[in-house]
């Protein structure tokens, strides 16, 4: 490989997006040891990779889910150019990126070809790739853009997250549970049925498996947690948390968890914690966590739209998924602790 000074990785999009990159960030500084590796990701997915000490600077930028700040924007931009960049990779091709990979000016810039989008993008990058299909892992696809600088494929490409040290003893006291199961997601037809959630505890409960409920900050979300408490009111639930960085270290606490499609289960991954992942509507061959640490339960045939955001069928695939079946997994996983 050429002698690099500085190289800039750039993944927008969502959480689970960006942890699902974090092999290909190592493929990275693997290739390129004494270059210095710079990360940009919305503000929000930063505690994903904070704590990885082979990445040399992380910059946030100022968009939370949906919304997006110019004015905080221009100063982070402006910055980003003054560091000179020798190459910069794109791993989505979205407007945002390429625009940005564009503005920010690297000597190289590889982008992926993505569909849609406006019609200038493809002027932002001095290199394109053709984007992977979408019957390959989303790890594998990340890693797929950086064949075009031969870039060795990994022979097991893992996710790495850190929490952070000072977070844990709080953590420890949060979550002394060594099961825990995140019962929502940004999609209702993603999510598992309350009362299969009930039947579960009570199966873990009456098997001595020690395990509580999460579920993320929004309103929604939480609503899910008191839901559950009116079916049963001694299910152990989480306080809401306040913010990604505490939730790793909460997390970090456990030996298994269970979840449907969402961030939690590639933060698990992460961590090195055994995973019982539900999926119904999506693809788990895309989306599911790699490794034999790793279970993963399908619900039958759904022919809701992936766009979709609440179930639009008689039957919902999650609840072909039973109780009995998600323990037998976890006893299975609880013989390691």
């Amino acid at each position: 490989m050429l002698k690099m000074k500085k190289i800039l990785a750039i993944k927008f999009k969502y959480l689970g997006d960006v942890a699902v990159a974090i092999p290909s960030l190592r493929a990275l500084r693997e290739a390129f040891p004494k270059a210095a590796l710079h990360v940009l990701v919305a503000e929000e997915a930063a505690p994903l990779i904070k704590h990885l000490d082979w990445i040399d600077r992380i910059w946030e930028f100022p968009r939370k889910r949906g919304h997006g700040s110019i004015r905080r924007s221009l100063p982070l931009l402006l910055d980003l150019r003054k560091e000179h960049f020798d190459r910069s990779v794109d791993f989505v091709g979205n407007d945002r990126g390429a625009l940005l990979s564009r503005l920010i000016g690297a000597q190289r810039r590889l982008g992926v070809i993505a569909p849609k989008g406006f019609w200038g993008r493809r002027f932002c990058y001095t290199e394109r790739i053709e984007e992977a299909d979408l019957n390959k892992h989303e790890i594998v696809r990340d890693l797929m853009v950086l064949q075009k600088w031969d870039i060795p494929f990994p022979l097991e490409p893992r996710i790495e997250i850190r929490p952070n040290p000072a977070l844990q003893a709080d953590a420890r006291s949060i979550n002394p549970y060594p099961v825990l199961a995140h019962i929502s997601t940004s999609q209702p037809k993603k999510e598992w049925p309350l009362e299969h959630w009930n039947q579960l505890y009570e199966l873990a409960r009456k098997a001595h498996i020690h395990m509580c409920f999460s579920a993320g900050p929004s309103d929604r979300e939480q609503a899910l947690l008191r839901g559950l408490k009116r079916l049963n009111a001694y299910i152990p639930v989480l306080e809401k948390i306040p913010d990604l960085e505490t939730f790793i270290a909460v997390l970090a606490q456990s030996k298994v968890l269970i979840s449907p499609d969402t961030a939690p289960l590639h933060i698990a991954a992460g961590l090195d914690i055994a995973t019982i992942a539900l999926f119904g509507a999506t693809a788990s061959h895309r989306w599911a966590p790699l490794g034999s640490k790793h279970v993963v339960l399908q619900g039958e045939l759904c022919p809701c739209s992936g766009h979709a955001h609440t179930c639009q069928c008689q039957r919902h695939c999650m609840a072909t998924i039973r109780p009995e079946t998600v323990f037998n997994k976890l006893k299975l996983a609880s013989t390691n602790f």
